[in-house]
């Protein structure tokens, strides 16, 4: 049977995803969906991002818009860079491009514009960057910028009191939308934990790479989780986002 993986924030950590992908080992038919934040972090992100391109050759991916992508996109476009984005590991992604001739950023371009807010499937399954503010769900948000930064969901999700049950007009409406909700954009270790994390229906799959972390997927399916090692050690002379 096709398997689905999700894969949390990579932020520029190349060697990171080749070995996390090397783990869940794909074949035709499986689906990758990535929550986005691709690059800022490690000195990777535009090698990153030309392994993504490469990947969805081969197979079905999709792939989720995160803030830092937002970021890297504008700058890509021509607009100076954002002075919260360059300190927020901003820099490390432009100096990855520094030898990148212009018609291979433009190809990258062409990649953040068609990277999706969300996405949802077949079993109304939700993936999205960070969550979004609506009762009604996603498409109804009046402020998009929430895909990418909207951290209320995932606080929401973890407060919620367990004898809470969905039977209850207590119970988030929001979390009644879908089966099940996955994101990024708030690293776990936040929580002293080093593996993606549930609470009721959403799962938080950032698991810290751009810090002290790994990278991680799981099999949506099976709830396997792969993860790679500790991001930091396959970068040790570099510093990631641990500034």
């Amino acid at each position: 049977m096709p398997r689905t993986f999700v894969i949390g924030d990579i932020h520029g950590a190349l060697k990171a995803l080749k070995q996390l992908i090397s783990k869940i080992n794909p074949v035709v038919g499986d689906r990758l969906i990535f929550l986005g934040d691709y690059v800022d972090g490690w000195s990777e992100s535009s090698g990153v991002i030309d392994y993504l391109i490469k990947l969805d050759e081969s197979f079905e991916c999709m792939f989720i818009k995160g803030n830092h992508d937002a970021w890297c996109e504008s700058w890509l476009n021509g607009n100076v860079p954002n002075q919260t984005w360059f300190f927020n590991g901003g820099d490390s992604t432009i100096e990855s491009y520094i030898t990148f001739p212009v018609e291979e950023k433009e190809r990258h371009l062409k990649f953040f514009r068609r990277m999706l807010n969300y996405f949802i499937d077949e079993q109304n399954r939700l993936f999205i960057h960070a969550g979004f503010s609506s009762m009604h769900g996603p498409e109804k948000e009046q402020y998009s910028s929430n895909f990418s930064w909207d951290r209320t969901l995932w606080e929401m999700a973890l407060t919620m009191d367990k004898r809470i049950t969905k039977d209850s007009k207590l119970y988030p409406k929001r979390l009644l939308l879908f089966n099940e909700i996955y994101i990024g954009h708030t690293p776990t270790l936040n929580y002293d934990v080093g593996v993606p994390m549930q609470a009721c229906n959403v799962w938080n799959i950032d698991t810290g790479a751009a810090f002290l972390g790994k990278l991680s997927a799981v099999n949506i399916d099976s709830k396997e989780v792969f993860q790679s090692d500790i991001v930091q050690t396959l970068y040790p002379n570099e510093n990631g986002r641990n500034r």
